[in-house]
């Protein structure tokens, strides 16, 4: 099936931070292997479907899978065209991808946790700048993720909380990071602000700062950009805007997400003016383990799933078929294939 519109392309960035090696701030962090391995799983799982290289499909221990299946039982609903950029792999992945220069993130305790940041904008920069698209839909997968979200907003003075894949969000252990984070980089809340390239070398990862470049880049060149995510779209919106980016922008998500009370997303989509998205799977219909578990507040999103719903629901399909397809698509990976722990997306 052709893209909706003739030119919309969905963009996966997928990279590692070993901020997420703490225990208890991912659910990949307790094996450093499956934590390093799960955006590569996540990117051969968009593009083909089925595991590749990494012969493993992330699921939580409860049941609940990685999101990359619901974005990918979307796109094999209404068909798009989907680029990885390989923002920071710490494994390699079966999916083709797009090279920015970006290296695998530090803890960000460390004082130079993103050293190739800078690199990693600019060239995603370019490519977004000349990648061909009438709109781009642009989402992530990195464990970890959300802590250091929250390390980026907290550098540029922003306000707000962040998401959690876990039914009860770690906050204060979040906070906590962020802080050391802060001291070993010598900053204060707001020292960063203006200065989006300072803010995620020094408390950020590369994910973020790839995003930020493709979006800067995306928007010189008039396409429309919808960031596909929660909280860490939230801080790449942020970083743009801290770039001096006024323009439109939007923000899709999922329903989990909007209505977590523990990170008023709402609030921040507020403050940075953002077109926002909000689109309900409607896995309360269902009794499938893999939806009661994100009803029960796991996962949320990520991997670009709101982005993706929200395509198929401005196409007019109806949520009821993506979501037999996800569950067609989790009992053929799930009753075949290892699995491995799911990391925090949001």
């Amino acid at each position: 099936m052709s893209s909706p519109g003739g030119g919309t392309r969905f963009a996966l960035v997928a990279g590692t931070t070993e901020t997420a090696g703490r225990a208890g701030i991912s659910a990949a962090g307790a094996d450093p292997e499956l934590m390093s391995v799960t955006p590569a799983a996540d990117a051969e799982l968009v593009t083909y479907g089925t595991p590749v290289r990494t012969d493993v499909t992330p699921v939580s221990p409860s049941g609940c899978p990685t999101p990359a299946l619901v974005t990918r039982a979307a796109r094999e609903v209404l068909g798009f065209d989907v680029t990885v950029v390989d923002g920071g792999l710490a494994e390699k992945t079966g999916a083709p991808t797009v090279s920015v220069g970006a290296r695998p993130g530090k803890d960000i305790a460390e004082q130079d946790p993103v050293s190739t940041a800078h690199g990693a904008f600019a060239a995603a920069r370019q490519f977004g700048q000349s990648l061909p698209a009438d709109e781009l839909y642009l989402g992530e997968t990195i464990p970890g993720g959300t802590t250091t979200a929250l390390g980026v907003l907290r550098a540029l003075g922003e306000d707000g909380m962040v998401s959690s894949s876990l039914p009860e969000n770690p906050t204060a252990q979040k906070s906590e990071v962020v802080a050391e984070g802060l001291q070993a980089s010598s900053l204060e809340p707001g020292d960063a602000a203006n200065e989006p390239k300072r803010a995620v070398r020094r408390m950020g990862d590369p994910v973020l700062a790839t995003l930020a470049g493709l979006t800067a880049g995306a928007v010189e060149s008039d396409t429309a950009v919808t960031l596909a995510g929660g909280s860490q779209c939230v801080a790449v919106a942020a970083l743009v805007r801290h770039g001096g980016y006024e323009g439109p922008l939007g923000l899709a998500t999922t329903s989990y997400v909007a209505d977590d009370e523990s990170a008023d997303v709402r609030a921040s989509v507020d403050r940075l003016d953002l077109d926002l998205t909000v689109t309900d799977p409607g896995f309360d219909r269902s009794d499938h383990v893999a939806m009661e578990r994100f009803v029960a507040g796991e996962a949320k999103e990520g991997v670009g799933m709101g982005g993706a719903l929200a395509l198929a629901d401005r196409a007019g399909i109806p949520m009821a078929e993506v979501r037999d397809r996800f569950a067609a698509i989790y009992d053929d990976l799930i009753g075949d294939a290892p699995t491995a722990t799911a990391e925090e997306r949001t």
